[in-house]
């Protein structure tokens, strides 16, 4: 995901995309409820709503969870259960929160909500520490490459704000993490229901010298810079005007420019770039993630979910796709199973050929897949493009997606 930057007052602001995930009654909503109370993100009139249920619960403050469970199902149950997106600013950043539930059966919510996320909150009561469903969130984040992970430690006014207690968790935590290869990451200790280190620095932990989460979020680096990678441009359609072709899509990653040399896969065709058209105008350059049209200089046969690539660094062609994976479908997925691939514009048939040993795969699984494809697939490690190296497998029979991959090609 590239960060997107919006004039304000004569400057720019960029975007953060985040995701929080933890376990059942960590306190997760009550967290985003203070980050969006707190920040002044939130309207009279749902401050009001929310006053009022709260009181009707006979609660004598308001339960800022409940800014996040809008549901009236979620309220009722008292859980979280779909990724909820909430958006909000302060004046040094813009920011898409996609809140994610904690039970494991909605472990396919997070990995939709965290699919496209530049960093993710995992929360941890301070009472508990790391469980298993902590585990298993840092895994989703570590199969989905979020670039930066935030250890929350909630609720430490309840160990009375010990030092001990968040080091415990930290060390933990760090031994998981290290075991999946997930990257560095940032321990905060904090207390939604109080207000510690969530948007204010807290007066309780004096030993804590690092950021309150607020302040982490509007400094951490955001937006990998794409245009930097290899060029990937997956064609959408092909426009034909005055015998001339025109192949328009989005460039997904790296940078084109008229001149360059160019190969189409999966024939192997080769061409030069003599048009680029970005926004009704003819360009000398376009960029990723800008949407264009292309003209070649030979009349080549390019069609829709062809892949055009420029420079050295080009896609792997293979028919053999090996993955990591999250079963997201109700129904099973078994070794010999006829599904479609679909990748970035391309969609292809293929058969399971192996399910890394496991008989099968059910709602909620992570695993590792091999496919065999009809027809080839220019594709990247996902390690390398969390865009090109990404695909999901479909049912055939009614269109409904049931896996979602992430390319393993080494």
């Amino acid at each position: 995901m590239t960060s997107t930057t919006t004039a304000v007052t004569g400057a720019t602001i960029d975007t953060l995309r985040f995701a929080t995930a933890g376990s059942v009654d960590d306190g997760k909503s009550t967290l985003v409820g203070r980050l969006l109370h707190d920040s002044k993100s939130v309207l009279t009139d749902q401050l009001e709503a929310v006053e009022r249920v709260s009181a009707s619960r006979g609660q004598d403050t308001p339960d800022l969870a409940l800014l996040t469970d809008g549901l009236r199902a979620e309220r009722e149950q008292g859980i979280t259960i779909d990724v909820a997106y909430r958006y909000f600013a302060t004046p040094l950043r813009r920011f898409i929160l996609a809140d994610t539930p904690g039970h494991v059966q909605y472990t396919r919510n997070m990995v939709t909500g965290a699919s496209t996320a530049e960093l993710a909150i995992i929360l941890v009561d301070a009472r508990h520490g790391v469980v298993e469903q902590t585990r298993r969130h840092a895994a989703v984040a570590a199969l989905l490459r979020v670039p930066h992970v935030v250890l929350a430690v909630n609720k430490m006014d309840l160990v009375g704000y010990e030092e001990k207690e968040f080091d415990r968790i930290v060390e933990d935590f760090a031994g998981h993490a290290a075991e999946l290869g997930l990257p560095g990451f940032t321990p905060i200790p904090v207390s939604a229901l109080c207000g510690d280190n969530v948007v204010e620095r807290s007066a309780h932990m004096d030993w804590y010298t690092g950021p309150a989460l607020l302040e982490f979020l509007e400094t951490v680096p955001v937006g990998s810079d794409v245009s930097a990678a290899p060029a990937r441009f997956p064609v959408q359609y092909v426009i034909r005007h005055d015998e001339v072709r025109h192949y328009a899509g989005q460039l997904v990653s790296g940078q084109l420019r008229v001149g360059d040399r160019v190969t189409v896969h999966p024939s192997g065709e080769t061409s030069e770039i003599i048009g680029i058209d970005v926004l009704g105008n003819d360009a000398d350059m376009a960029y990723a993630p800008q949407s264009l049209t292309l003209r070649l200089a030979d009349q080549r046969d390019v069609s829709r979910g062809d892949m055009i690539s420029a420079g050295p660094d080009a896609p792997a062609l293979t028919q053999d796709v090996r993955a990591a994976v999250c079963h997201l479908a109700d129904r099973a997925l078994r070794v010999g199973d006829r599904v479609l691939v679909k990748h970035t514009t391309r969609t292809v048939k293929a058969i399971v050929k192996d399910l890394g040993g496991a008989l099968e795969l059910t709602a909620n699984d992570l695993g590792r897949i091999t496919l065999r494809t009809a027809e080839p697939l220019a594709l990247d490690d996902y390690a390398d493009s969390r865009r090109t190296g990404a695909f999901i497998l479909v049912d055939p029979a009614d269109g409904s997606t049931l896996t979602a991959g992430m390319a393993d090609l080494s």
